[in-house]
């Protein structure tokens, strides 16, 4: 998916909504933790009699019963965790129980193993997860340790700051500028190369957004459908601001070599175009984003 910055008002949300005038600043939106009208059923049919001959992460699985996917719990619109219902929701969640399904696996046979950013490739590495679904740019650098599927979708770095900040895009960040983003990330790294700002690294996207709101940093940068999540939560203290500055690509984190399970999901991909639209509309369509299913890579 391509996301596409859209400036004007969105109303009438269903999950979270944000609307991006020409300076991007940001206006109520609904709590994409609270439902609003989700389909009745979800979109994809959970497989039956599902073989994968020569793949190690489903043989485990299949040894197990059960399926173990790696997510983030602090993305609104995205990999969601309700403190208070202890729901699951959000566009790489839903992506993740499709893949389980393909594979035969409904969501009462899948267990949620939450893995910070700088530790994703050795979780995969050390099969503490059997694949990764959580804003997961594909990156040569981490080809070498892990195989990616996909991409699913296609985003852009981008900033977020306190709604009362001067700030207005990457050009304004100078030496005096303090930027959070998550240790391992693909973000923090372009900042320290390609700007003056000091950096702050913590363990989690809502951690730096807690710091922009009180003052100890003046934006947090990541993916722009990550940042337009948070802004839609608190349009009140926030803001994203500015184009996006990079293309991330975000892609499904699998052991490295296990290509018929790659290939397994690039094809559920590929022919389940109308089954990503559904997941989609439902996460990310009333967030001021318009998204095109982008073709997948091929297996290494």
């Amino acid at each position: 998916m391509r996301i596409t910055r859209v400036a004007g008002a969105f109303a009438g949300i269903a999950v979270a909504a944000l609307a991006l005038t020409a300076c991007n600043s940001g206006t109520p939106g609904a709590d994409p933790s609270q439902g609003g009208d989700e389909p009745a059923e979800n979109p994809w049919t959970v497989a039956t009699d599902v073989t994968l001959e020569g793949s190690p992460t489903f043989d485990a699985i299949t040894s197990r019963g059960s399926v173990n996917i790696g997510v983030k719990e602090d993305q609104p619109n995205l990999g969601y965790l309700d403190p208070t219902t202890g729901e699951r929701s959000g566009f790489d969640v839903d992506i993740a129980r499709w893949i389980a399904a393909s594979l035969g696996y409904d969501e009462d046979k899948i267990e949620y193993t939450v893995v910070d950013s700088a530790n994703r490739e050795q979780a995969i590495i050390n099969g503490q997860i059997d694949y990764y679904v959580g804003t997961y740019s594909i990156t040569d650098e981490r080809k070498e340790q892990i195989s990616f599927a996909g991409p699913y979708f296609i985003t852009g770095q981008g900033l977020l700051v306190a709604a009362d900040s001067a700030l207005t895009g990457v050009d304004d960040l100078t030496a005096d500028t303090v930027v959070c983003s998550v240790t391992g990330s693909t973000s923090i790294q372009r900042i320290k190369e390609e700007t003056p700002s000091k950096t702050v690294e913590l363990s989690k996207y809502s951690e730096c957004v807690e710091q922009v709101k009180n003052g100890q940093a003046d934006a947090v940068t990541t993916d722009e459908a990550i940042l337009i999540g948070y802004a839609a939560n608190d349009p009140d203290n926030l803001k994203v601001v500015g184009e996006p500055f990079s293309e991330e690509r975000y892609g499904v984190g699998i052991v490295k070599g296990d290509t018929a399970f790659v290939e397994h999901v690039n094809t559920l991909f590929t022919d389940g175009g109308d089954v990503w639209q559904e997941i989609f509309d439902k996460n990310l369509g009333a967030a001021g984003v318009d998204g095109t299913q982008p073709a997948v890579d091929p297996a290494e």
